[in-house]
């Protein structure tokens, strides 16, 4: 498993009492065996989900009358992510909470690389998602949410 889940709060309960622990893992490590090494990670990431079951049309919407949707979605849970700009984790986090507070998601799935430039001033990824999200962006950002760190190994030239 090249992937790391962190829950911020009690996201963890909420999967096991919507008996969804085992769907998210095996959904996140197809995700991890599809996408390691790609290139091409937004079309894989999509077709992943849908073949898992989390791209059902009718329920990907984030709000009524736009565009916008989630990643994916099932059972009230929505993911969201980027693999290539660890910031966009912001714009997940803004997507997810909209869903959370207009009362269709219980719970948010982030994904985001966890591979880091070698100058960065903010230690690991780890550290930085524990404490942008678990300190730093509360009570702005009050959704239970997990964050999936993938290695996603060295993208392949095409």
């Amino acid at each position: 498993m090249s992937y790391e889940l962190i829950h911020f709060r009690d996201s963890d309960e909420i999967l096991r009492n919507k008996n969804m622990e085992r769907d998210v893992e095996l959904t996140l490590e197809y995700l991890d065996n599809v996408l390691y090494d790609s290139a091409i990670y937004a079309s894989l990431t999509k077709q992943a989900l849908k073949e898992m079951g989390w791209r059902e049309p009718t329920n990907l919407n984030i709000a009524q009358g736009r565009r916008y949707q989630y990643k994916g979605y099932k059972n009230r849970i929505a993911i969201e992510g980027n693999f290539t700009v660890y910031e966009m984790i912001q714009n997940a986090l803004f997507r997810l909470q909209v869903g959370f507070d207009k009362g269709n998601i219980d719970i948010g799935i982030i994904m985001v690389n966890n591979i880091r430039g070698a100058n960065t001033p903010y230690g690991s990824t780890v550290e930085l998602v524990e404490h942008e999200i678990g300190r730093f962006l509360y009570p702005t950002v009050s959704l239970p949410v997990a964050v999936a760190l993938f290695n996603l190994g060295e993208p392949v030239n095409i």
